[in-house]
């Protein structure tokens, strides 16, 4: 796990010598996700730079240093991520001749690029990733990243530079990088609580697709290039709809098992310590139970608990570590310690995210990251299993409103868009409906209507408006089981963890989003996947072989933390501060009428709105950071920031 950050300068303003400097604030920006080692490659004749920041994790040695040029000289590639099956392509590589100096992937990534060319070499490869490759030959550069987007990479031309990184931190460190909002941006924040995929809080900057490969040739004057993709989770789940498994359930359990079970072995490949996050759940107990299974030696396994019982799933976890024979660390954290987090979090997530596990997740990881460097963790099995309280909640509001007949559900739509309640706005927008993706879309939606606290907002299309981008799946279900594995997760929980675990230098794996794992549960019928009310029917009954049943079955309680009692009591003068309507007028992005009545309305308790305001806090939070550092962001202040020591 690294960072990386580059730039393909056509300006001609900058001097050959400046590009190196360049190179190393903006990879010093990102010091925390790799520690261990820097490196810089620039060539001054095509003004290319490349940076890296190394968390060492496999190949200890120099031979694993980045960047790392491939022995016929051609390509040169700055990596962040792991290639899980490095070894297998290693060999084959071995038979056709090539032989290898190091045991890192990166050097199995350039033979490979080597003798089959870069398209081909990404579709074999079984990993996270995210990469810039310089071809010299072809003086091309090419970025990708991994199929389901578990690792994060920025990009888009600034003036006549193309910048690239990891985080945006390390795109503010170029000189010619302009921090302008998008407004459009910020109004599906609103809506989402995260900035959806491709867009970025900055205008002229995007998230690279995950799946996707891009290609800017030196010699290119066109500046707008489109990533193409090389592996599409549409036509992967619509292949497995249309190839289902024809097999009995106790086959399915046989072959899922076997499947999960070879991708935590993958992810158990390292050269330092190794562990996993265990919350209790049925995701992250299945995967450290199969760890437990691949290991000769107890797995260590790390929980946070809260002094509030209704938040607090650490004697779950307790007892199936205990079961399972696990060396296993909690940790009681204090109200005040996971309150301290907040500050901070404008910084380690560079935009506005406001997913409140967030905090709780900092702080697994900063515990865990004290005994070991990689965690595996069981993100993925809510949307590849149906395991959302969501979707079954949504498919009763379907059903309930779905046979009325459409000239009354657009009276009834007409007649309640008055109404600013959250239910009456919910219905405006599900009312008339004539696609399950609007009821999802309306009612994950924190504010339902942006315009009605950022004036003037108009949202970028996403997968929800998209009809061409809707999965064709026979049930309600599946299909928003695909819209939360293209949306929320790479947008969301990928993001919160990437960021919270690399902000303390930790590197976390995730066996469910194995393609493999998820190739074969879209094969599966949905029953084997989602039983009455209750999903991940198959993951349960796996982990029912190795755990005992009443350790397991329980209300799903989620990782969270009582923020709408600290909003109205601890929280209170910092949220005031920040809402403040001088303040807001002052910064004129949002309306201070609306944004107080909201305020006032949960404070008195006369409505919920925590994550409504959850999402406010968090961007005027960030907007004050990043008034506070402009100027100041081309140097690198985060790694000095004492709770990283």
């Amino acid at each position: 796990m690294c960072g990386i950050a580059g730039f393909l300068d056509r300006s001609g303003t900058l001097s050959g010598d400046s590009l190196a400097p360049i190179l190393a604030r903006m990879t010093g920006a990102i010091r925390h996700r790799g520690p261990d080692d820097e490196g810089f490659w620039v060539d001054p004749a095509t003004r290319v730079a490349l940076g890296h920041r190394r968390l060492s994790i496999l190949d200890l040695s120099p031979e694993g240093h980045q960047p790392m040029v491939s022995p016929d000289q051609r390509y040169i590639i700055v990596f962040n991520g792991e290639i899980y099956n490095f070894l297998e392509i290693k060999s084959t590589l071995e038979q056709a001749g090539f032989r290898f100096r190091g045991g890192s992937d990166t050097e199995v990534m350039l033979a490979a690029f080597s003798a089959w060319g870069v398209e081909k070499s990404v579709r074999l490869f079984n990993g996270m990733f995210a990469f810039a490759l310089w071809d010299r030959q072809e003086r091309t550069l090419w970025l990708s990243r991994d199929r389901l987007g578990k690792k994060p990479l920025y990009y888009g031309w600034m003036g006549r530079s193309f910048l690239f990184g990891s985080e945006l931190k390390a795109l503010r460190a170029h000189p010619e990088f302009q921090g302008e909002i998008d407004s459009g941006a910020l109004a599906l924040y609103l809506r989402f609580s995260y900035i959806p995929s491709p867009y970025s809080i900055y205008r002229g900057i995007a998230k690279l697709p995950a799946g996707t490969l891009l290609a800017i040739h030196s010699d290119d004057s066109k500046p707008q290039v489109d990533p193409v993709p090389y592996w599409s989770a549409k036509e992967a789940a619509e292949t497995g709809l249309a190839n289902t498994f024809r097999g009995s359930y106790a086959e399915a359990q046989g072959e899922m098992e076997r499947l999960l079970l070879d991708a935590v072995k993958l992810r158990m490949i390292a050269d330092v310590p190794l562990g996993a996050f265990l919350s209790g759940g049925i995701d992250s107990s299945l995967v450290v139970a199969l760890m437990q299974k691949a290991s000769r030696v107890p797995v260590r396994t790390f929980t946070i608990g809260f002094p509030e019982t209704t938040h607090d799933e650490s004697r779950h976890a307790r007892a199936i570590a205990g079961h399972l024979k696990c060396d296993h660390t909690e940790l009681y954290t204090t109200p005040d310690e996971a309150r301290a987090v907040i500050p901070r979090l404008p910084e380690i997530y560079d935009e506005p995210f406001a997913d409140p596990s967030q905090i709780p997740t900092y702080l697994v990881s900063a515990l865990t990251r004290r005994q070991v460097t990689v965690s595996l963790s069981g993100d993925g099995g809510d949307e590849l299993f149906g395991g959302y309280g969501v979707y079954f909640s949504n498919l009763r509001f379907r059903d309930k409103y779905a046979g009325l007949p459409r000239s009354l559900r657009s009276a009834l739509a007409a007649g309640l868009r008055p109404f600013s309640n959250e239910r009456a706005v919910r219905l405006a927008h599900a009312l008339p409906f004539s696609r399950d993706e609007q009821i999802h879309h309306s009612r994950i939606s924190r504010w339902t209507e942006p315009c009605t606290v950022l004036p003037g907002a108009i949202e970028p299309a996403t997968a929800f408006d998209d009809p061409s981008r809707y999965i064709a799946a026979p049930t309600f279900i599946e299909r928003m089981m695909y819209l939360d594995t293209v949306t929320y997760l790479p947008d969301d929980i990928l993001v919160k963890v990437d960021r919270a675990s690399m902000a303390v230098s930790l590197e976390a794996r995730c066996p469910l989003l194995d393609y493999r794992v998820f190739e074969f549960a879209w094969s599966l019928p949905l029953e084997m996947k989602v039983h009455g009310t209750q999903g991940k029917r198959i993951l349960r009954d796996l982990l029912y072989r190795l755990v005992p049943r009443e350790l397991i079955d329980r209300p799903k309680q989620g990782f969270d933390v009582p923020l709408s009692e600290w909003l109205r009591g601890p929280l209170r003068d910092w949220g005031e501060d920040l809402l403040n309507e001088k303040r807001l007028r002052q910064e004129g992005w949002l309306r201070p009428d609306t944004v107080r009545r909201s305020w006032q309305q949960h404070l008195s308790g006369a409505e919920e709105n925590r994550d409504k305001l959850w999402t406010i806090l968090m961007f005027q939070a960030w907007l004050a950071h990043e008034n506070e550092t402009q100027g100041a962001s081309k140097s690198p202040p985060y790694a000095e920031l004492p709770y990283l020591r």
